[in-house]
């Protein structure tokens, strides 16, 4: 191949390997948009599942306080009963 003609092939060669290169780069940038979407919709998952075990904890903490007033005014009543026996 002569030197015009080599150049002339690189020439043609270079714009196609520009347009894999930016394919590629293309598909990858989509790939990780892809990655993306589905990072931030997992984040939002547990952003909703941690909001909803704190408010469990909640209800759970106040109904463990409820208990605890109950069984401490059954103590108090046993040891009155039991001084006034």
């Amino acid at each position: 191949m002569t030197p015009a003609a080599a150049r002339a092939h690189d020439a043609r060669m270079e714009p196609r390997a520009a347009d894999a290169e930016l394919r590629a780069l293309l598909a990858r940038l989509d790939a990780l948009a892809l990655h993306l979407q589905r990072l931030q919709d997992e984040n939002r998952h547990l952003r909703q599942q941690q909001a909803q075990l704190l408010a469990e904890r909640a209800q759970l903490l106040g109904k463990q306080e409820q208990a605890r007033s109950r069984v401490e005014a059954m103590i108090s009543r046993l040891k009155s009963l039991e001084q006034h026996t």
